[in-house]
């Protein structure tokens, strides 16, 4: 498509997916076409899983009826295929639904401006597992610091921290309503093994535990994972602390992980409790309740 024009990107409603080129022109819209689904590529190391599930089902026969309201977006590739920036979800619906073509819209992008877009547009999407959240922080910060350039003399912050004073984890933090310290522990995830990962995903393992278990080896993890499988148990956040030290100190083995593993979290502790009225009448009435 070389002849297609540099746009701006708008997202266009329903009765805009109708209109003609003169009326789009003239509205100043970005020309839609119609795709091939075989000439375009999945974007490379795509953070966002694409899932077979009820809502895509639902997707499919919305997409069946009614084609797809919004066009997915597309960037050129140099050997004349697409590759998909916005509406992997969409264009997997078509797929699934029976169509040949896709209605896109095709404009031209650098890879970062291409990841921030892609990163932005799937975080429309009403769910989002931790990990999805972590490679996609990842991939937007990185091209945040490459977009920004090496700082000024003034700056002695290293490496694409120009923001008009901001670093660019701060600003992604602003964009994203999360703040610096969340987003540096959604990226820690990126060091997890996967079956790790799974688990911070399926919910058997929380944030503050996963992020210090990222700083082992990964050798260490799945040793770990292994062990965890086998006694059926994960760490609690203090736990995890613990065996971050002794990984750190070169004292992490797999027996000290059995042991460590073994001891009873506190809220797995039988408590008992009395209500204080019932308690008083065992006391004397000059007592206190110290």
């Amino acid at each position: 498509m070389k002849n297609v024009p540099k746009i701006d990107l708008g997202l266009t409603g329903y009765d805009e997916l109708f209109m003609n080129d003169t009326e789009r022109m003239e509205t100043k819209l970005p020309h839609i076409y119609d795709i091939p689904l075989e000439l375009i590529d999945d974007f490379p190391d795509h953070p966002f899983k694409v899932r077979d599930d009820e809502d895509m089902m639902q997707l499919v026969e919305s997409v069946k009826e009614r084609g797809i309201i919004t066009p997915v977006t597309l960037r050129p590739k140099e050997d004349g295929r697409y590759e998909i920036v916005s509406g992997h979800r969409r264009k997997k619906a078509c797929e699934l639904a029976g169509f040949e073509t896709v209605k896109a819209e095709v404009r031209e992008m650098t890879r970062d401006e291409a990841i921030i877009l892609m990163v932005e547009s799937n975080f429309q999407r009403s769910q989002i597992l931790p990990s999805e959240k972590a490679f996609a922080y990842k991939m937007r910060l990185e091209a945040m610091k490459r977009q920004a350039g090496r700082p000024s003399k003034e700056n002695s912050v290293p490496v694409a921290q120009n923001y008009e004073g901001k670093t660019s984890r701060e600003l992604l933090g602003e964009q994203v309503g999360e703040s610096q310290d969340q987003i540096r522990r959604y990226i820690r995830l990126t060091h997890l093994v996967p079956e790790l990962r799974d688990y911070v995903d399926e919910g058997k393992i929380k944030m503050r535990p996963a992020v210090e278990l990222s700083y082992l080896r990964k050798e260490e993890q799945a040793d770990l994972f292994a062990i965890m499988d086998e006694m059926d148990c994960t760490p609690s956040h203090a736990q995890s602390i613990r065996l971050k030290k002794l990984a750190q100190e070169g004292l992490l083995d797999d027996q000290i992980v059995y042991a460590v593993l073994a001891e009873t979290k506190p809220n797995q502790q039988e408590q008992l409790k009395f209500k204080r009225e019932e308690l008083r009448k065992y006391f004397p009435s000059g007592y206190t309740e110290e």
